[in-house]
C-alpha cells in the first residue's frame, strides 16, 4: 500500500470507530481496578477488580474480530493472525492506581468535557489499552477486506499487575516467545529507549509509644503523596495552624494533623511536596511525638528532605541514564510501627544493592530496619536500530516534529523485552491545561484530539513495521 494512502485509511478509520473507542474507554475507566491481594483467589491473583477489568478488555478484543485469551487471570493477549507466527507486539495495562483525594469528576464514571476525557486509567493505561485493541482492529479489518495477510501476526498483550510488581509480565517471559518487536503505549512521545532501574524499599522502626496514635499517608508507593494525616495526643486548640497544615480535634485529648500536599509520579519528583514529610516536620517541630517516635521521625525528615538522594547518601547520575531520584511513597501504622516506603529509580552508575546498604545503614542508625522489596536493573535500546527509527520517524512524520528517542526514570512493560520500546500517547510538546490531571492526579484526563492522532499513528506505525526484515 502507498504510503499516501495508508495515511488516508488510517485517518478515515480513526474517525468511523472514535464513538466505539470512546466507550470501550469508559467501559474499563468504570471498574476501580486496584490490586488487593487480600481478596485474591486462584485464577484471580492480583484482586477481583483487576479481574474483571481483564475480562472486560479481552471482551472488548474478542467483538473487535481478534483471538483473545485469559491466561489464568494472570494476563491476557489477543491476536490478528497474520502470514507468520512473528509478532509485532503492542501490550498495555488495565490496573490502576487508587484514585486518592482531590477529584471534581467521578474518577470511575467516564467525563467527556471540553475535548477531555476525565478518569482514572484514561491515560495510565486503559486509555491506550483501547487505542491499541483499535489499532489491532485496522489491521483484521484490512486483511478481510484485500483477502492478504499482513506480514506478520499482531499481538496485544493485556496486563493488569503494572502498577505494583509486573507479575504479570515477569509470567508471560516465561510462558510465551518474546515478539519480534513490541512498543508500550504507557509513556511518552516521541519514544523511550532506555528506562532507569526501579528500586523500591520499606522502612520499618521499632515499637513505638502512643503519642502518635496513627499515621496515614499517600496512595501508591510510586507517587509522591497528595495528602497525609497523623492522630496524636494532644489539645487540638493549643496547636497552631501552618502552610498547607490543617489541625482539628479528633477525640477527647485528641488532634488530627492533616497536610496537604502536590503529588507526582515517583519518576518526575519536581515540582511535588510531599504531604508526608509536612506531618513530620509539623510533629517534630512542636514535640508531638515520644523519643524513639522521634528517632524515626527524624529518619523520616532525611528520606523526603531531598528527591536526588542526596540526604540518604545515594545520589548518582550517568550520561546515559541521568541522575537518581528518591520519594517517599506511603506511610502507615501497621502492628505498633511505622512503615514507610520508598521509591527510587536509578541510573547504571548505581546498583540496588548499594542502594540497599546505605539507606539500610541510615535506618540502622536510627532503630529501623529496611527490606528491598522491588528491584529491576536499568534497561537500554539503541536508538539507532531499524525498528525505534521507525517509530520515531513516524511520530515527527505526522507532527511535524523533529523529536529523538530518550531515557526515563519511569518503568515500563518494555524494560521485561529483548526488542521494545515506550512510545506514546502522551505527548510533553502538548501540555494538558490546567483543570485536567496527570496519570496517578486527581482529575486524571487526556486531550480527544491527542488520543486520535496517537491511534494514528500506531496504525501507521505499525504497517511500516510490517515492511522490515524483524
Amino acid at each position: 500500500m502507498a504510503d499516501g494512502q495508508l495515511r488516508a485509511e488510517a485517518r478515515e478509520f480513526v474517525g468511523r470507530v472514535w464513538e466505539d473507542v470512546v466507550d470501550d474507554i469508559g467501559t474499563l475507566v468504570a471498574i476501580r481496578s486496584v490490586e488487593d491481594l487480600d481478596h485474591a483467589v486462584p485464577g484471580k491473583p492480583y484482586g477481583p477488580a483487576p479481574f474483571e477489568a481483564l475480562q472486560a478488555a479481552i471482551g472488548i478484543a474478542a467483538r473487535l474480530g481478534m483471538d483473545a485469551h485469559n491466561c489464568d487471570g494472570r494476563i491476557g493477549y489477543a491476536d490478528v493472525a497474520g502470514a507468520s507466527p512473528r509478532q509485532i507486539a503492542m501490550i498495555a495495562h488495565v490496573d490502576i492506581v487508587p484514585e486518592g483525594t482531590g477529584w471534581s469528576h467521578d474518577p470511575f464514571g467516564l467525563t467527556r468535557t471540553d475535548g477531555y476525557l476525565i478518569g482514572r486509567g484514561v491515560l495510565d493505561d486503559k486509555g491506550p489499552m483501547v487505542l491499541a485493541l483499535h489499532a489491532a482492529r485496522f489491521f483484521a479489518e484490512r486483511a478481510e477486506r484485500t483477502g492478504i495477510p499482513n506480514p506478520y501476526t499482531i499481538r496485544v498483550i493485556i496486563g493488569c499487575n503494572e502498577e505494583t510488581e509486573m507479575r504479570d509480565v515477569e509470567w508471560y517471559i516465561e510462558h510465551f516467545e518474546q515478539p519480534a518487536f513490541l512498543f508500550t503505549p504507557d509513556a511518552d512521545f516521541p519514544l523511550i529507549c532506555g528506562e532507569k532501574g526501579g528500586y523500591s524499599a520499606t522502612l520499618r522502626s521499632g515499637r513505638i509509644s502512643d503519642v502518635i496514635v496513627s499515621f496515614d499517608g499517600g496512595t501508591a508507593g510510586n507517587a509522591v503523596a497528595g495528602e497525609a494525616t497523623a492522630v496524636v495526643r494532644a489539645d487540638a486548640a493549643s496547636l497552631p495552624p501552618a502552610d498547607r497544615i490543617d489541625v482539628e480535634p479528633a477525640g477527647e485529648g485528641l488532634a488530627r494533623v492533616t497536610a496537604h500536599g502536590i503529588s507526582r509520579h515517583a519518576a518526575s519528583p519536581e515540582g511535588s511536596i510531599n504531604a508526608i514529610g509536612l506531618v513530620v516536620d509539623y510533629l517534630l517541630a512542636h514535640d508531638l511525638c515520644s523519643a524513639d517516635e522521634r528517632r524515626f521521625l527524624e529518619l523520616e525528615r532525611a528520606v523526603f528532605a531531598s528527591t536526588d538522594g542526596s540526604t540518604l547518601g545515594i545520589k548518582s547520575e550517568d550520561q546515559r541514564l541521568g541522575s537518581l531520584t528518591c520519594i517517599g511513597g506511603t506511610m502507615r501504622t501497621t502492628d505498633g510501627a511505622f512503615e514507610q516506603t520508598i521509591d527510587s529509580r536509578y541510573p547504571e552508575s548505581i546498583t540496588g544493592d548499594e542502594i540497599t546498604a546505605a539507606v539500610g545503614s541510615l535506618a540502622e542508625r536510627h532503630g529501623a530496619t529496611l527490606t528491598c522489596d522491588l528491584d529491576m536493573v536499568p534497561s537500554y535500546q539503541s536508538p539507532d536500530s531499524a525498528p525505534i527509527r521507525t517509530l520515531v520517524d513516524t511520530y515527527n512524520e505526522l507532527t511535524g516534529r523533529q523529536g529523538k528517542a530518550y531515557c526515563i526514570g519511569g518503568g515500563t512493560y518494555a524494560r521485561h523485552f529483548a526488542c521494545a520500546g515506550a512510545f506514546g500517547p502522551n505527548d510533553p510538546e502538548d501540555p494538558m491545561p490546567a483543570w485536567v490531571g496527570a496519570e496517578h492526579s486527581a482529575d486524571e484526563g487526556f486531550s480527544e484530539e491527542l488520543l486520535k492522532r496517537a491511534l494514528e499513528i500506531y496504525i501507521v506505525s505499525i504497517a511500516r513495521l510490517m515492511e522490515l526484515d524483524l
